[in-house]
């Protein structure tokens, strides 16, 4: 094989966890869902008569639409490709029903299933269709224009419920039909495996394993570290190198490089929290976690920002002095070098050259973001799924490495249930972890149904909990801590965001994701809180399920055009909370956070902002993610010297500001997680202490983003690890007593 073949191979495919066996909805209320679903995303065709599966139009408008698309598709995408595009409906695709009932059955909340059941059922019945449609026929038998109607008119109802249940079941498909469409990669150009970047090799790891047996395997160390991410790995380098016994547990399975980046359905599937789906109780923000090996840094968009001044100020004036000390700098430095972070070899793609040249025409502040690729150019624009070419420095391929070689143990597959505590002196003493461990099948992935599954208990000396600020409270509460702050002070750093069409082809997926940022609105209340603006990934399957679907003409010429199109983010640091706590059924993660009306002020900034970056830029169509607001479409005879003073540019923007950010019609996202294990200088004010140690839980420690005191203004991952190197340093000091 020449190194030319080699350079080529795409990533190996990987296969998906058993389905559960649970039948969530019936099948009448499943023939109801596909038929939504058929409705949101339909088979368009050219003919004078009605159909009832398809959507019919005249043969001139049919034309016109097909040449529209040739117009934005790429020169090699021929007629016959767009057609076949225009003729998929949802049900069509192999493998969208599956992957439908995949994310029903395994994915969405018990409360929200029942909703969604009652809706279904009631769409079946006479009394139910007259109530909902106006119509006396069943939901599922009406022709696809009338089912489609219907769905228009829920999305403009009064009733905030069907705003709501429109909204979200349009960005559940979109998202299941982006993952699995056929027809939709060849429209757009997008490649599966990116054109940058050579395959790489990366550590091979060697796991702890466990034969078949029925009593609990007993295993003893002196650090056990539950979860794999960035404060984990951190924790477990300096441990193991200060010559401690440490075992790494992690609940996902390791996918080296050869398997990254991962296709969109699988990537979800196994890198993420959920399947990548989750919400907060009212629905008001989509917030998306890491859970795979290595945490959030196997699929963050490497920005490596170190903590800001006017954030270590507030922390440290909130009684932690150790944040504007010279040893967090050192801390913060350290770990910056160990990943080779550096803005010296960044080449932008066009979306943060786009966001640096607006702002630079607006007058607005901008920088470089500095990348944690080992000082080295890295124009992956798909390391949300897992770098394939191993040049991203996360904890897998820097931090649990070096541990590794420190002696390190590691156990993928394994579920803490509890923490182990003693009682010693009237005080709780940790004394491990217990759990469950999932050994892989026999073909060595995580699909088959073979699987040895055994009870585990670690004794160990130390425990560190960095299971991230989703899951970290949730296993203090499993085992027994009280503390009223657990699971409180949650920030998300909620972010809005604004896309945009050019007229020239962008392939927005290629080159670095994130490179750049605007902060000229990141304090606008004089207290550190505001807004930064960012550009985002723009693989199909993050960009689309949040734009505004209108009819099924509409998004399918809208999604064809994601190839001209770049989206960025108003990022906003928030001043308030909401807090984690598990769910009464299954105890997963429950998020109860909506973004106050204060936030709302700062994202409000940062949204019109990003537009008159995007105008400036040359942007022909701007689009709000935001259902109440109409795209704006530049004027032809708009004045180039005029700039962002055009007025129906200007009308525009008011229109966005006096509609406000309004619940359901707003669609906000988070990526990043902080504080339900706040550290505070008092119990009554947080769960650890200055050193990471659980209040009232000795030998315990907590070493991730959940111990952060507030929102830390950036991306979170160089502060977590600084945090996690500072409170890992002490551990070892506390072992040598």
């Amino acid at each position: 094989m020449t190194s030319t073949e080699l350079d080529l191979l795409v990533p190996l495919e990987t296969q998906l966890p058993p389905l559960a066996n649970d039948e969530v909805l019936s099948q009448s209320q499943w023939a109801t869902l596909v038929a939504i679903a058929d409705t949101l995303i339909p088979s368009i065709e050219a003919s004078t008569k009605t159909s009832h599966a398809r959507i019919t139009i005249a043969t001139a408008e049919y034309t016109g639409t097909v040449n529209k698309l040739l117009q934005v598709v790429p020169e090699q995408t021929g007629e016959r490709a767009v057609q076949k595009y225009l003729e998929e409906n949802a049900s069509s695709v192999s493998g969208f029903t599956a992957l439908l009932q995949r994310t029903f059955t395994n994915y969405i909340r018990d409360d929200a299933i029942k909703g969604i059941r009652v809706m279904l059922s009631a769409l079946d019945t006479r009394a139910g269709c007259l109530l909902l449609t106006g119509y006396s026929t069943s939901f599922h038998l009406q022709p696809v224009a009338v089912r489609q109607q219907i769905l228009q008119a829920w999305a403009n109802s009064y009733l905030p419920p069907l705003r709501q249940m429109i909204k979200a079941l349009s960005s559940l498909v979109i998202s299941v039909w982006v993952k699995q469409s056929p027809t939709l990669g060849p429209v757009l150009g997008f490649p599966r495996n990116p054109v940058h970047g050579k395959p790489g090799k990366g550590f091979e790891y060697d796991f702890v394993q466990i034969a078949p047996g029925d009593e609990p395997e007993v295993l003893e160390t002196d650090v056990v570290i539950v979860g794999s991410g960035c404060g984990a790995g951190v924790c477990a380098k300096n441990i193991a190198e200060a010559g401690q016994q440490v075992i790494v547990v992690e609940k996902a399975y390791h996918f080296p490089p050869a398997y990254l980046p991962m296709s969109s359905t699988d990537g979800h599937i196994h890198l993420f929290y959920n399947g990548g789906v989750d919400t907060s109780d009212d629905n008001s923000i989509a917030v998306i976690s890491g859970q795979a090996w290595g945490g959030g840094g196997t699929v963050n968009w490497s920005a490596s920002l170190q903590t800001q001044a006017f954030v270590r100020q507030e922390w440290a004036d909130g009684g932690l002095p150790f944040f504007t000390s010279s040893e967090f700098q050192e801390s913060l430095d350290r770990v910056c070098k160990r990943m080779g972070v550096s803005g010296n070899h960044v080449e932008h793609n066009p979306n943060n050259h786009f966001l640096l040249e607006g702002s630079r025409k607006l007058g607005y502040s901008a920088k470089v973001v500095p990348q944690n690729t080992a000082g080295q150019k890295h124009n992956c624009g798909y390391c949300t799924f897992g770098c394939g070419a191993n040049e991203k420095q996360g904890p897998v391929v820097s931090f649990l490495p070096d541990a590794a070689k420190a002696g390190a143990k590691f156990m993928e597959g394994f579920e803490a249930n509890k923490i182990l505590f003693d009682t010693s002196g009237g005080r709780k003493v940790a004394t491990g972890v217990e759990g469950t461990w999932m050994s892989r099948d026999e073909h060595g992935g995580v699909s088959g149904q073979e699987r040895v599954i055994r009870r585990v208990t670690i004794r160990a000396k130390r425990v560190i909990v960095s299971c991230g600020t989703l899951q970290s409270p949730l296993l203090l509460l499993r085992s027994g801590l009280t503390n009223p702050q657990i699971g409180r002070n949650l920030h998300l750093h909620p972010v809005a965001i604004v896309s945009a069409i050019f007229p020239q082809e962008i392939r927005p997926w290629e080159g670095a994701i994130l490179s750049a940022v605007c902060d000229e609105f990141q304090n606008l209340d004089q207290r550190g809180h505001g807004a930064k603006i960012e550009a985002m990934t723009m693989l199909p399957s993050w960009v689309l399920p949040f734009q505004t679907w209108r009819s099924g003409i509409q998004f399918k010429e809208l999604s064809s055009q994601l190839s001209h199109m770049v989206s960025q983010i108003a990022l906003v640091r928030d001043r308030d909370t909401g807090r984690v706590y598990p769910d009464p059924v299954d105890g997963r993660c429950r998020i109860s956070y909506t973004p106050s009306a204060f936030d709302k002020n700062h994202a409000m900034e940062g949204i019109l902002a990003i537009a008159k970056i995007l105008y400036v830029a040359g942007a022909k169509t701007l689009l709000f993610a935001n259902s109440a607001i109409p795209p704006f479409e530049r004027p032809e005879d708009a004045d180039p010297r005029a700039g962002i003073n055009d007025h129906r540019f200007q009308a525009w923007l008011t229109s966005i500001r006096k509609n406000g950010l309004n619940t359901p019609e707003m669609s906000w996202g988070s990526a990043h997680q902080m504080g339900t294990c706040r550290m505070a200088d008092r119990e009554r004010k947080g769960v650890v202490d200055p050193t990471g140690k659980i209040w009232g839980a000795e030998g315990c420690y907590v070493a991730d983003a959940s111990v952060f005191p507030s929102a830390s203004g950036v991306n979170p991952m160089v502060t977590n690890m600084a945090i996690s190197d500072h409170i890992s340093r002490g551990i070892v000091e506390g072992l040598k007593d």
